[in-house]
């Protein structure tokens, strides 16, 4: 059990060195340009784009506690 805790850690510490190659062109073409608003649009965008799972994972964390509460109320 220790050492798959550990794999698991290991693993996610390499996940931002993975993902930070991904976004090259993007960064390439909005650096080139001297304007920052399509620079700004993006990273709302991205913002926008991370919001809504963890606005779902909230929604299904409430429903779980909800259901347990519920449940404990019964018992």
């Amino acid at each position: 059990m220790k050492s798959r805790t550990l794999l698991i850690v290991f693993i996610l510490l390499l996940l931002p060195v993975a993902m930070e190659a991904q976004c090259s062109m993007c960064r390439a073409v909005l650096t080139a340009n001297a304007d920052d608003s399509p620079a700004k649009g993006i990273n709302d965008g991205i913002i926008y784009l991370m919001a809504f799972p963890y606005i779902l994972m909230a929604g299904v964390g409430f429903a779980v506690w909800r259901s347990y509460k519920k449940r404990k109320a019964q018992d």
